[in-house]
């Protein structure tokens, strides 16, 4: 009961954030802050499944004409497009889906634009050089908080470039060095809660088979955001994310609405 009061009264805090503020004409009450979506929407024409994973299928089971209602069955893995994943999707015994809190899915967010490194180098890693650097310009990255890596992939969403094979089949993306990870962690700025965020597949470079920085990244309650959109729109310090998506029991993850949460202007 007590965790659930603790829930009810943190959902509550962020309606209140969202809808609070002065009056606005008419007796309604403006938004105190802005939500923009990061999600690409599922389309299995356009949507690109990682090598392996299942197939993406929507079917439609009911139409208004013959049934009286519309309806879509839905085939996917739960790391389909945009999506999250839990702690348990790398490390044995980690918490699920199911045992995660909100807490866990609603995080302060820093951005770092990484665009025109990544279009010079296919292979780039996230240095800690370069984490220090960008702290130079923005300010310390707030304890606990997402990463999120801005390499302009999304831009090749629905197709064949975004995979970048080369021509032995090897996949080319960037993403973050282990040193860098590691360095975030033992700061403190990715502590028991915050992860990662990329517009690529995962935060490992694409030819790393190991997913060594994914085994990094999804310890303790360290969650990692994939396959972003919509990243030019969120600011590089100052907003949250807000991880939507269903809670499967055991779930590894969730296909996901995930939201960057925006201060108030001005």
């Amino acid at each position: 009961m007590r965790r659930r009061a603790m829930m009810g009264a943190a959902g509550a805090g962020l309606a209140g954030a969202l809808i609070g503020g002065p009056a606005a004409a008419g007796g309604r009450r403006g938004l105190a802050l802005d939500l923009i979506s990061l999600s690409h929407v599922n389309d299995p024409a356009t949507t690109n499944v990682y090598p392996g994973d299942p197939a993406f299928e929507l079917e439609t089971i009911a139409t208004i004409e013959r049934d009286g209602f519309y309806l879509q069955f839905v085939r996917e893995g739960e790391h389909t497009g945009t999506h999250w994943g839990a702690p348990g999707h790398f490390n044995a015994g980690a918490a699920l889906a199911d045992d995660l809190e909100p807490a866990d899915l609603f995080r302060p967010a820093v951005k770092i634009d990484v665009r025109r490194q990544c279009a010079r180098d296919a292979d780039f890693a996230l240095s800690v050089k370069d984490l220090k650097a960008w702290e130079r310009r923005h300010g310390r990255i707030p304890e606990e908080s997402m990463v999120i890596l801005w390499t302009g992939w999304e831009s090749r969403w629905g197709t064949d470039e975004f995979f970048n094979f080369d021509a032995d089949g090897v996949m080319h993306q960037p993403g973050f060095s282990l040193e860098a990870v590691q360095w975030l962690v033992d700061t403190g700025r990715l502590g028991h809660r915050g992860g990662t965020g990329t517009d690529t597949f995962s935060p490992d470079l694409g030819t790393d088979t190991t997913y060594a920085v994914s085994l990094l990244v999804y310890q303790r309650h360290r969650i990692s955001l994939e396959i972003l959109a919509n990243l030019a729109a969120l600011p590089a310090t100052g907003a949250y994310v807000l991880c939507g998506g269903q809670i499967n029991k055991a779930g590894s993850g969730s296909t996901a609405l995930i939201y960057g949460v925006l201060p108030p202007p001005g």
